[in-house]
């Protein structure tokens, strides 16, 4: 008896946002897998360079990304990457948007100015995304109007508000994005 295996589809999904807002805290919540991370220790050599500004005790920064995995079926895998979110290291953003079908931009309503760069980098390259605000220890500032507002989002952009160390946001925010992709019309080609 012989039984042919073939590797399932796989699903490539970007996760952005600003220095600190929960990019590789995401990646971690929701994949089956211990993420990959390239997280190294700030360094003196940041001072000036880097903004710690709103980012608290931070003393590591990804420096590549971060990669974790989900197992949807047999047939399908969803490949997460999150990106580095200083701009010292935004060149990666171009290698690893290759292949991507959607994006997440994750935000800080105390320092919303952080994800514009992502927005408009998936703006840019037409790729739908969805925004999730990552509301650190229960704090936002803002109602969803008003960050839609601050953030210049098309009323078609979903948003999410909630906290990315809880497994079933990261999950609620992934299904935002699959629905998300599916209400869009098919590209014809």
């Amino acid at each position: 008896m012989t039984t042919s295996q073939t590797a399932p589809s796989a699903v490539k999904i970007l996760i952005a946002g600003g220095f600190g807002v929960g990019k590789t805290t995401l990646v971690g919540a929701v994949s089956e897998v211990a993420p990959l991370r390239t997280e190294e220790y700030l360094t003196r050599a940041s001072i000036g360079v880097d903004s710690l500004a709103g980012v608290g005790q931070k003393n590591t920064t990804t420096v590549a990304l971060d990669f974790g995995r989900i197992t949807v079926s047999p047939e399908l895998v969803v490949y997460l990457f999150g990106t580095p979110g200083q701009e010292r290291f935004w060149f990666m953003w171009n290698d690893l948007v290759n292949g991507a079908l959607g994006g997440v931009v994750i935000a800080d309503t105390r320092r919303l100015e952080t994800s514009f760069a992502s927005i408009d980098f998936f703006e840019s390259r037409d790729i739908p995304f969805v925004v999730a605000i990552n509301c650190f220890h229960g704090h936002n500032t803002r109602t969803p109007d008003e960050i839609r507002a601050a953030l210049d989002l098309d009323p078609h952009v979903p948003l999410l508000i909630g906290d990315v160390r809880a497994r079933s946001f990261g999950r609620d925010v992934l299904l935002a994005l699959v629905d998300h992709l599916m209400s869009l019309p098919a590209a014809v080609g």
